[in-house]
């Protein structure tokens, strides 16, 4: 079982850092070391910084080895410095990055080899590598991000997505009563997703896919952006100041709509759900279409409870890991896909496209359950609990399947919109 865990673990990281290759491969070496937006660093930070958080972890904890680099800790620090001011840093060139996280990945293989994996819960189940994989991950999902605010020509190129089909249902009931939120025994979920524990909600309907392009665009011809009724204040603040008057990337002629996506615009898709809208825009257009957002509550309910039997699920669609027939994760496409494109992946109350697509905002303040408790480190959830941030739930088409589960969490700041995130309403019964 052990060697099968091992095998595992190198098949994640191979595969993780395939992807980080080929998008920082993509570009030519001044696209790497420039910043695209200040919201974002540059991608050859984000690869120095990949490969300098498998060192922290893997090579100097884990493996009790020596340090790779030690004198650039502190430029890749996440906490230390901003992202808009991490271009100006003494960073690697990409070069030196490159070697850098080849020599780090060579060690972490040796380490792979001969640390046991028991006797210290960070490697129990090969935890720590596990959260190493979903790190690269988050950050490839992160560079994707970024190459969607590059300009200049397309330089990622992917197949389009599985055309839609009919969804016998607009909304889906959910029955009120108890169910099990968050997990104790995923062996890679990370320390915001647990404790499971026992979670009331009251019966509500939710909607069975996330509101799309040509809904949202009803919204805006009918005037949304400028009816001050259907903001809250704080969002009508932000909706005036950031100039908001559709969702970014969009471009309006006349009462239609294109988008860019990736250096490419074609007028929207309009059954594909919409992308790059922030928590006010979602909250508006929930009230204007006389709804509300789920709370994270609601949202994984809707994913997990099989009311049949009683039980929770790993996913929408059963217990087994995700598959091509099941959502649109990996970047395997370069855009969400149609609603109705995976009915395999419904959850047993026929809610579709839980996971993948668009990030879902929720109206949940990110906090910890109860029974919360800090692993490995306070700064991966416990620094940003508070009201500051929403979750978000559910994963987008640039999340990896090794960092998406029906228990995974998110969160943001409200007010942004260069993340791959959309959302569904709800309304109570």
């Amino acid at each position: 079982m052990t060697e099968e865990l091992r095998e595992h673990v190198a098949e994640e990281l191979l595969r993780s850092r395939a992807r980080s290759t080929a998008l920082t491969d993509a570009v030519d070496e001044h696209d790497l070391v420039r910043q695209h937006s200040k919201l974002m660093s540059p991608l050859v930070w984000d690869l120095a910084h990949i490969g300098n958080q498998e060192e922290l972890w893997l090579v100097r904890d884990v493996g009790g080895r020596e340090p790779v680099r030690s004198d650039i800790d502190e430029y890749y620090d996440a906490f230390k410095f901003s992202r808009s001011v991490r271009p100006e840093l003494p960073l690697l060139n990409p070069v030196e990055t490159r070697q850098y996280v080849g020599d780090v990945r060579g060690k972490v293989f040796d380490v792979l080899e001969k640390v046991p994996l028991e006797g210290r819960k960070l490697v129990e189940n090969a935890f720590a590598f596990g959260m190493i994989v979903q790190h690269e991950q988050q950050h490839d999902e992160t560079m994707l991000a970024t190459h969607q605010l590059r300009t200049g020509e397309p330089v990622l190129h992917a197949p389009p997505p599985p055309t839609g089909n009919l969804v016998p249902a607009t909304e889906a009931f959910i029955p009120g009563g108890p169910f099990e939120m968050g997990t104790s025994d995923e062996p890679w979920a990370l320390d915001n997703e647990r404790p499971a524990h026992t979670v009331h909600v009251d019966s509500f309907f939710m909607d069975t896919t996330p509101v799309t392009n040509g809904e949202y665009a009803e919204f805006v011809l009918a005037g949304g952006y400028d009816d001050r009724r259907l903001w809250t204040e704080e969002g009508w603040q932000h909706r005036t100041s950031a100039k908001l008057s559709a969702p970014r990337f969009w471009h309006r002629d006349g009462t239609s709509f294109s988008r860019t996506a990736f250096g490419v615009t074609e007028p929207i898709v309009p059954d594909e759900p919409v992308v790059h809208v922030c928590f006010h825009e979602a909250q508006a257009y929930a009230t204007w279409a006389g709804k509300r957002l789920p709370t994270e509550q609601e949202w994984e309910k809707a994913a997990r409870y099989d009311a049949e039997t009683g039980t929770t699920r790993r996913y929408p669609w059963g217990d087994e890991d995700p598959a091509e027939i099941h959502a649109n994760l990996g970047q395997r496409h370069l855009r969400p896909a149609p609603v109705g494109a995976y009915p395999k992946g419904a959850s047993p109350a026929g809610v579709h496209q839980l996971i993948g697509d668009v990030w879902e905002w929720t109206s949940t303040d990110f906090h910890g359950y109860p029974g919360f408790e800090v692993f490995p480190y306070p700064e991966y959830s416990k620094v940003f609990f508070g009201p500051d941030y929403k979750v978000l739930r559910g994963g987008s088409f640039g999340t990896d399947k090794s960092a998406i589960r029906a228990t995974f969490r998110n969160w943001d700041y409200p007010i942004r919109r260069q993340i791959f995130a959309g959302f569904r309403c709800a309304r109570d019964a």
